[in-house]
């Protein structure tokens, strides 16, 4: 494997580790403290910029590769027809290693481009879910709030209402009271006209 290769192949190894620590299952706070880490740092969006040049040299590769993969193909199943000098023996098992090498390295881009692919997406796809994470944090945070004070509300109103309640229980006395003082007036003045009567009959006999 030539040195250009066996660097893609590194590449495609240090992908399959960064996919595996995306998916592992860490706490909401680790992993929002590492997604910062990556959104906001500037060594991270240098490295992405170098690995964004990478995967075009990369493509350039599986472009070549791929026809590569072609044209020894084609020599192989043009040879039996004549139209190739790959008839058999030691020169048709060089072709053969040939389309071994060239699928080798087809696949091998083709998986490093396709996982890159799939690595952007993941990456994305996890800082969404964690925006909504704190979203959905926040809104929580928002209601337990809003029923802490609508049950302020409530206590408030249903205070109001036995106030209400207790206003009108003294209206209610107020009115018994005033009816009282009106009915002992009355049997004030009644007694009174009583007693004068008593009186001007005790001065007649």
């Amino acid at each position: 494997m030539t040195l250009y290769y066996s660097l893609v192949f590194v590449l495609l190894l240090s992908e399959m580790g960064i996919f595996m620590l995306l998916i592992l299952p860490l706490p909401f706070t680790w992993r929002k403290k590492l997604f910062q880490f990556i959104s906001e740092s500037a060594l991270v969006a240098k490295l992405q910029y170098g690995m964004k040049i990478t995967f075009i040299f990369i493509l350039i590769l599986f472009v070549d590769s791929v026809n590569r993969v072609y044209r020894v193909t084609q020599e192989l199943h043009n040879a039996p027809r004549g139209t190739s000098t790959v008839t058999m023996g030691p020169e048709r098992m060089e072709v053969q290693a040939r389309k071994f090498y060239s699928q080798r390295n087809m696949y091998l881009c083709g998986f490093t481009l396709f996982l890159s692919l799939i690595l952007n997406r993941t990456y994305a796809l996890i800082l969404d879910v964690l925006r909504l994470e704190e979203a959905v944090a926040n809104l929580r945070k928002e209601n337990n709030k809003n029923a802490a004070s609508g049950n302020a509300v409530t206590e408030v109103s249903r205070l109001k209402k036995e106030l209400e309640k207790k206003d009108m229980e003294m209206e209610v006395l107020k009115k018994q009271a005033e009816g009282l003082a009106r009915e002992y007036g009355e049997l004030s003045d009644l007694y009174k006209v009583v007693e004068g009567r008593k009186g001007e009959v005790r001065k007649d006999l």
